[in-house]
């Protein structure tokens, strides 16, 4: 069924050749409107090509940004946001290449747009939904978010996801250069600025699942900005310089 919509996916991608040309049929399989933009950082495994490829193969539904090299996940989200306000998508999405966000919830997330501002795909309204993670990584994610909410007040269960679907409305109210954090600290620094400007947040249930392919982006110094960042958030918040 048609939805009278333009909504637009994006996905980072560094070194996700293994993962890209599944990932993008099964996003394009899932709704006759959903349309992808795929963000390339210089991937030296040829993932760039192939997102060239696809594109050409897709009949318009694929487009392809090449960046110069691996210049992080926040900074490809806003590029991505900035395609999508120019191009006048109503809905945009982001989320992994790597089938850890399953396609197959981006229908009821963008049935929950109609009653959110964002809707995020959640690991943890529902109690712990993740598959094939470490203890130890499950604990560290957990906790982050347990700290995330008690620092910022922010009121959703999982403010790390990089699964979220947003109104053009949310883009067009934030100072998209505003934002330079990476990684877990982007996920949380968006929410908490859409929260602060009045918009309504949401979370749909999800099943995180560990990719089954390629290597994982997680590092030290993302989790080290992440900690740093709800606290300047919470100062930025309470001076009003959000």
């Amino acid at each position: 069924m048609r939805s009278n919509l333009k909504i637009l996916i994006i996905i980072p991608t560094y070194n996700e050749h293994e993962n890209l040309a599944d990932i993008s049929k099964a996003i394009l399989d899932a709704h006759p409107d959903f349309n992808l933009l795929i963000v390339d950082d210089n991937s030296p495994d040829g993932t760039g090509k192939l997102a060239d490829q696809l594109a050409q193969k897709s009949k318009g539904r694929i487009k392809v940004l090449h960046r110069q090299g691996k210049l992080g996940l926040g900074s490809a989200y806003v590029k991505g946001f900035k395609y999508a306000l120019e191009h006048n998508y109503d809905v945009v999405f982001e989320m992994d290449a790597d089938f850890s966000h399953n396609p197959r919830y981006l229908v009821p997330m963008l049935k929950m747009i109609s009653q959110a501002d964002v809707v995020i795909g959640s690991r943890y309204i529902k109690g712990v939904n993740v598959v094939n993670w470490p203890m130890r990584r499950l604990l560290l994610s957990y906790f982050a978010n347990l700290y995330t909410r008690i620092i910022t007040g922010l009121p959703v269960k999982d403010a790390t996801a990089g699964f979220v679907a947003l109104k053009r409305e949310v883009l067009e109210a934030l100072n998209l250069d505003d934002i330079k954090s990476d990684g877990y600290s982007f996920q949380i620094e968006l929410k908490f600025r859409a929260y602060k400007r009045g918009f309504t947040l949401k979370e749909v249930p999800i099943v995180f699942e560990e990719r089954a392919k390629g290597e994982s982006k997680m590092s030290k110094e993302i989790v080290r900005e992440a900690i740093i960042m709800v606290w300047r958030l919470r100062i930025m918040s309470l001076l009003n310089k959000l």
